[in-house]
């Protein structure tokens, strides 16, 4: 269901902690002096960022963290922020700097929270969750802690950088509550197996994009991107570090000082820029097969090529839709991205466009080279059917010949019985017989 705009309450409404006509019980740090009343016959839980035990639904127009669209609930069903009050089901998400926006629960859609134990939780965070944050003092910090991660979260002005590697479903409902994204997103990054694409939810874009490495055989490896104006997602395979990425040689703290945004530039610009030196090895190897096809068409060149153009398949199965995700994310009004860098976007456009043109050349050679091997294993079946006929002219004129004579003769003249005029004759069919042979071969057909 389509979330609606509802007003953030004013400094006035929020509570310390909020109290309701239900039977639920509340704990949080208050930001604010007072109580708020349920809009929807309970009432609010305050602007604190505590946790909330209640057993009834209602609503909040705090900074507490909040659950949407079946990810999970604080002691509620899920797709419901449990709290004191006894109003309808349903979420007013509110974060500092954005309007509240009620958000109903769509019953089996996201991924559902996980019930394992805060310190299983906590485990597993440690080895798959690295989060950076950049204050507005200036002041930046890493950490791997869930809780200090809705902190940071709930701390206008700071941005921060959360990077998930081989995440559990758990992990992921776990961030993807943490930072309120919208659940068909978080579904998404949790079951893999997405095509490029850019998709616009809300206040947030999910851009998927491919790292691609090349040696038998082209291996992707998807990368999930969730760009917000307030902090950037990345969920991948441990295999690739974004914090290897050149541009990332200083930490991501300069990055994260010039927004979000730019970040998420800097980590696609890494990912098309590696594509080149896969493409150019491509080439090189059209040009070598080129070459043995062309000396020698045997098997092994046959099945290398093969395998060459089906990399070829792929590689453009990943870089024909990126194209695509950046002409959106650069001719869109989106509001995700500065104006100042949008031009590094469009670079990376550029770049893939060019990427694009050089897969269709390689691919069209690939091809000329298997047109070249169909032609040269026809020739050689050629010479061959060539020679096998001037063999056969050969042993033709002599089996002719000889069958004049029969096989009677033959004892006749082993033993000297036979007359010149037999002797003349054979040495006619022998001296025939090597004429033949010899402007065959001249003609190059034996």
């Amino acid at each position: 269901m389509d979330a609606t705009e509802r007003p953030s309450p004013s400094p006035s409404e929020r509570g310390t902690a909020g109290t309701g006509g239900g039977g639920g019980a509340a704990a949080g740090a208050g930001a604010g002096t007072g109580t708020t009343a349920g809009t929807d016959g309970g009432a609010g839980s305050g602007a604190g960022t505590g946790t909330t035990a209640g057993a009834a639904t209602g609503t909040t127009a705090g900074a507490a963290p909040l659950t949407r669209h079946g990810i999970g609930s604080h002691g509620g069903p899920a797709g419901t922020v449990a709290g004191p009050g006894a109003g309808p089901e349903g979420v007013v998400v509110h974060r500092p700097g954005y309007p509240a926006r009620r958000l109903e629960p769509v019953p089996g859609v996201g991924v559902e929270r996980s019930h394992l134990p805060a310190d299983v939780l906590a485990k597993e965070a440690a080895d798959h969750l690295r989060v950076w944050a950049l204050h507005p003092s200036g002041e930046s910090e890493s950490t791997s802690d869930l809780v200090r991660l809705r902190e940071l979260v709930a701390d206008p002005g700071t941005r921060i950088w959360v990077d998930l590697a081989d995440a559990t479903h758990a992990l992921v409902a776990e961030v993807a509550d943490a930072l309120r994204i919208h659940p068909l997103v978080a579904e998404d990054i949790a079951e893999r197996g997405q095509r490029p694409k850019l998709e616009i939810t809300g206040d947030e874009a999910h851009i998927v994009v491919y790292a691609i490495a090349y040696g038998d055989r082209l291996e992707t490896t998807e990368i999930d991107v969730v760009l917000a104006r307030g902090y950037l997602l990345t969920s991948h395979p441990a295999r690739w570090d974004p914090v290897e990425t050149h541009h990332l040689r200083l930490g991501p703290a300069p990055l994260l000082a010039r927004g979000s945004d730019y970040l998420a530039w800097a980590l696609v610009d890494s990912l098309v820029d590696s594509y080149y030196p896969i493409v150019d090895g491509i080439d090189t190897e059209i040009d070598t097969l080129e070459d043995e096809i062309l000396a020698s068409a045997d098997r092994a060149s046959l099945e290398r090529l093969l395998d060459v153009k089906r990399a070829l398949v792929d590689l453009r199965r990943v870089v024909s839709p990126t194209r695509e995700v950046f002409n959106q994310l650069t001719n869109r009004e989106l509001g995700l991205v500065q104006p100042e860098t949008i031009l590094y976007f469009r670079d990376v456009y550029d770049h893939l466009v060019r990427l694009n043109e050089e897969l269709d050349s390689i691919r069209e050679v690939a091809s000329g080279i298997l047109d070249v091997y169909l032609t040269s294993v026809n020739n050689n079946l050629s010479n061959i059917m060539k020679r096998l006929t001037g063999v056969t002219v050969i042993l033709a004129g002599v089996a002719a010949v000889g069958g004049i004579f029969g096989m009677s003769e033959a004892g006749a003249a082993l033993e000297g019985g036979e007359h010149t005029g037999f002797w003349i004759v054979t040495a006619i069919i022998v001296l025939f017989a090597g004429l033949t042979a010899a402007v065959l071969r001249r003609i190059d057909w034996i």
